[in-house]
């Protein structure tokens, strides 16, 4: 019988999931890829295969996940499996440059960034950049390797400490700081390719910034703001009847690149210009926010998946009357 099948390497994050899922009465199973194999002999069973394969899967000692998890998209798009979020979309999720540079093709303003492999290109990478400037991995989440530096003195202390960690592929990469007049930046979050919410999200504790309640850390270590937010306000909250042009080209970005699934974020200058500076197509969502606004991301997800499912088994049967 055909089934939805959950990519994943982070049972945390796949919980909700689970409880959409179980709403619904959808069939589906779970492929954690932190290690397995892959027989291209064989062809894989038939259904809806959903791939939530995340850039940070190293932090939690799953170093070829996403590897494994591209060797297995191979497969099931040699197969011709319906593939949400497929490898061009998994090539995006691991490589921030990648993202830049299909976000740049669509003519979404992205920030100037350098990528440097090594300490010296690193700190001569810097040089380059006027004004304050944040240094990140391009395979990141979680807001690895987020820094935010006033000086090249200052970074080139930081690569010569203990504290420095690489990238786990050693790329570094320094990007121009976008002040923005208040501390927040904002994620559209898109399901079946069409837009379905945005949230603001509060930057004063730092880049830590995966809604899932599973992250909500004290993570301060980069600081947006002098002082912090208010407890009154929410650190994240959906906005209700956003409405910008910038919805239209995530969308098309989305559909040109093997996206169904994803939250994409950006943040504004004191112009009001925006700079997209990430894509999650690991998306999770923040249930207080969804609580407060009555809209549900994993529900929205299991309903789209399951639609996905019908026209599976639809199909199948059109086929065999034909036959």
């Amino acid at each position: 019988m055909s089934k939805i099948f959950v990519v994943h390497e982070n049972d945390a994050w796949v919980e909700p999931l689970r409880d959409a899922f179980a709403l619904r009465k959808l069939p589906f199973e779970e492929w954690f890829l932190s290690d397995g194999k892959v027989d291209l002999s064989q062809p894989p069973p038939e259904g809806v295969f959903y791939n939530r394969m995340s850039a940070s899967s190293h932090t939690r000692g799953h170093r070829y996940a996403p590897e494994l998890t591209a060797a297995v998209l191979a497969w099931l798009e040699m197969h011709g499996r319906r593939v949400v979020n497929d490898s061009r979309a998994l090539q995006l999720e691991i490589s921030k440059v990648a993202q830049y540079a299909a976000l740049s093709r669509h003519g979404i303003r992205t920030p100037r960034t350098v990528a440097a492999v090594g300490r010296d290109n690193i700190v001569a990478a810097a040089k380059t950049v006027k004004g304050p400037f944040i240094t990140k991995h391009n395979r990141a989440g979680k807001g690895l390797g987020v820094k935010l530096f006033q000086t090249v003195g200052a970074l080139v202390d930081h690569v010569d400490s203990a504290a420095f960690e690489d990238s786990v592929d050693g790329i570094t990469l320094i990007q121009e700081y976008i002040t923005s007049p208040e501390p927040y930046i904002t994620r559209v979050e898109f399901v079946g390719g069409r837009f379905l919410y945005a949230v603001r999200v509060d930057t004063t504790l730092g880049f830590e910034l995966c809604p899932a309640d599973v992250c909500q850390v004290d993570d301060a270590f980069c600081p947006v703001g002098e002082t912090g937010p208010s407890p009154a306000m929410p650190r994240f909250r959906i906005l209700r009847g956003f409405d910008h042009p910038i919805v239209e080209r995530y969308r098309r970005f989305i559909n040109d690149n093997g996206i169904g699934i994803a939250g994409i974020e950006f943040i504004a200058d004191a112009s009001g210009d925006l700079y997209t500076y990430d894509v999650n197509t690991n998306t999770n969502y923040n249930s207080a926010a969804e609580d407060e606004a009555g809209i549900y991301g994993m529900r929205a997800i299991a309903a789209y998946l399951g639609a996905e499912l019908a026209k599976l088994k639809r199909s199948k049967i059109d086929a065999d009357i034909a036959a």
